[in-house]
């Protein structure tokens, strides 16, 4: 009996890891908001790294956090370096495009709890008197993460926190 739930588990296991073979090789999280600012204004905040704890989802997750501002001042060349608790872990952003008024694109490192290589990406638009941010973070997705997306959905774990950094930058953005 002992062999036969054993076997089974391992068939399982081994279904789990074959599935995870065929999803995708790179991953994408997107969220947007309207904001009711100009577009320089909005753009500003996004393209120099000394706004970002404004409105940044996580540097309220640890008030102790070592922040480190590197590189030109903004645009491209700028880094930002972190290091926290587990909640935040370590890493590095550097912007390595900007379009004014239009596009922000960052590498982003993360080098604690989990490394991970990925890019993030702000696009603006304007319609009337309100700019439309979409914030988006992509990047390859290595076996592993395949593994651990058929139990956690990247999407559900970081789309949370994009839209709360929206919504922190609608509120500073509008003031």
């Amino acid at each position: 009996m002992a062999k036969k739930i054993l076997l089974g588990l391992l068939v399982v296991i081994t279904l789990i890891l074959l599935f995870a073979l065929t999803r995708p090789d790179a991953f994408r999280v997107e969220r947007s908001i309207a904001i009711k600012a100009d577009p320089g204004k909005v753009y500003a905040l996004l393209n120099d790294f000394h706004f970002f704890g404004k409105w940044s989802p996580w540097e309220a997750l640890d008030p102790a956090m070592k922040v480190t501002h590197s590189g030109a001042a903004s645009g491209p060349g700028a880094v930002y370096e972190w290091s926290g608790n587990d909640a935040v872990g370590a890493g590095r952003m550097e912007i390595l495009k900007s379009v004014p008024n239009a596009q922000v694109t960052v590498k982003l490192d993360f080098l604690q709890p989990f490394e991970g290589h990925n890019t993030s990406e702000y696009t603006l638009s304007t319609s009337g008197d309100s700019t439309t941010v979409t914030w988006a973070m992509f990047g390859p997705s290595p076996y592993i993460s395949k593994v651990m997306g058929l139990f956690v959905s990247m999407d559900a774990m970081i789309g949370k926190d994009f839209e709360r950094g929206l919504a922190q930058l609608k509120a500073v953005a509008e003031k």
